[in-house]
């Protein structure tokens, strides 16, 4: 199978689409980092934007206040999330201990 060949309107487009997702995502982990959104809550709003589901999990965490590399990876070990996972590839069960975990933040 080979590659289609772009247009340069399409690719143009194709550009600017990705740089809004990116944006789109920088946008949510700041939220957590500032205190304006929960963990809960961008559970939420990642389960209602398909581009938001592709923040890794373990990026989204380390956005927390006070949660570096290191506890990330204990979370995560603990909850049975892969290094690699995105939002949208979650268990139920990694959703609600997520939530546990994080409920007062």
């Amino acid at each position: 199978m080979t590659i289609p060949q772009l247009t340069t309107e399409q690719l143009r487009a194709a550009r600017a689409a990705a740089t809004e997702a990116r944006r789109a995502r920088a946008d949510l982990k700041a939220k957590v980092r500032s205190g304006e959104l929960t963990i809960g809550g961008a559970l939420d709003a990642a389960a209602q934007d398909e581009i938001l589901a592709h923040v890794k999990v373990v990026d989204l965490l380390k956005a927390l206040p006070r949660v570096g590399e290191k506890r990330a990876a204990l979370v995560m070990d603990r909850f049975d999330i892969a290094p690699n996972r995105r939002i949208r590839g979650l268990g139920r069960h990694q959703l609600a201990g997520l939530r546990a975990e994080f409920r007062d933040r």
